[in-house]
């Protein structure tokens, strides 16, 4: 880690007083702030999850892109700014200088999240699912996948979103060296769906146990990420073949409509939601907060030797 960011990096008051005194601290995407959610649902949600954060004691740190700036721990003036700014960028690792010598705006994806959260010394990221290889396109794989096998921070999340091919995506997380570990699980997620039928790597049942797993590896000198799996809480989560079913339908509409490469993921989601009466929609928000909870608490059991500082 460097001891002092470079000056296109941010740090809120907050969270640099949070790594002063070896608070805990989790990272949080803000492209499901840009691009996942119409307004206000979508500031709603950014609020939500800064407070469940709170609520499981630890320093929540919204990363995003600003005015040309990586800003890492937004203040609610810049949530709300991000949230109803127009033709903000969704913003990948790719995107991340063009943006910063541009001066755009916009929201940090999985893997530029990950990648920022690492040079600032986060430990600890939540989000939804992670990315991962595309159905029938197996050459067209999500940056998170390398990303999270150079990035060493404990990801928490409900698998990877089951519009994608997840055997093939837990191939690819094998292959990066990604332990995949089950949170009260034996079985990967499948995001909206607490099942797959695919087995995890290891099943934990506390926060601590996973904060075990993840240190001990980084003090092995091991340099990946841990992928921490939750399932969907069951009370919103959604029954595999009704998913499966709506699923298959829109990845029909997609190939009809020459529906391809980045475009892909966001008509997926939006017409499964459409098909599904909203309850996809559903699932989605309760889930973002169940991992927070989760991430925080985990980050809270790293105690102050799993946090890296910079000042």
């Amino acid at each position: 880690m460097p001891h002092q960011l470079p000056e296109m990096y941010s740090l809120s008051k907050n969270l640099i007083y949070a790594q002063q005194t070896g608070s805990p601290i989790v990272a949080l995407e803000s492209a499901v702030i840009t691009h996942g959610l119409p307004r206000p649902e979508n500031l709603n949600l950014a609020r939500d999850l800064e407070e469940m954060v709170l609520q499981n004691g630890a320093t929540p740190a919204t990363i995003a892109v600003l005015d040309g700036k990586v800003r890492i721990g937004l203040s609610d003036e810049e949530l709300e700014r991000l949230a109803n700014l127009d033709g903000t960028r969704k913003i990948s690792l790719r995107d991340i200088g063009i943006a910063l010598a541009r001066g755009f705006s916009g929201g940090t994806t999985v893997a530029a999240t990950l990648f920022a959260a690492e040079q600032a010394g986060i430990r600890v990221f939540a989000t939804g699912g992670i990315g991962g290889v595309h159905r029938g396109a197996p050459f067209d794989v999500s940056a998170d996948l390398p990303q999270l096998g150079k990035s060493q921070v404990l990801v928490v999340c409900a698998g990877a979103k089951s519009i994608l091919d997840l055997p093939a995506t837990l191939e690819v997380l094998e292959t990066q060296g990604v332990p995949v570990i089950g949170y009260q699980t034996d079985e990967f997620p499948a995001f909206y769906t607490r099942e797959s039928g695919l087995p995890v790597d290891c099943r934990v049942d506390t926060p601590e146990e996973a904060a075990q797993i993840a240190l001990e590896a980084w003090d092995a000198g091991l340099q990946s990420a841990v992928l921490l799996v939750v399932p969907p809480p069951a009370e919103s989560a959604m029954d595999a073949s009704v998913m499966e079913k709506a699923i298959q339908q829109a990845l029909e509409e997609a190939e009809s409509q020459g529906v391809h490469g980045s475009a892909t993921t966001p008509f997926l989601l939006s017409r499964v939601a459409q098909l599904t009466g909203g309850e996809s929609l559903h699932a989605n928000l309760a889930l973002l907060k169940n991992n927070a909870r989760v991430a925080a608490r985990v980050a809270a059991s790293m105690g102050k030797s799993g946090q890296s500082k910079i000042f």
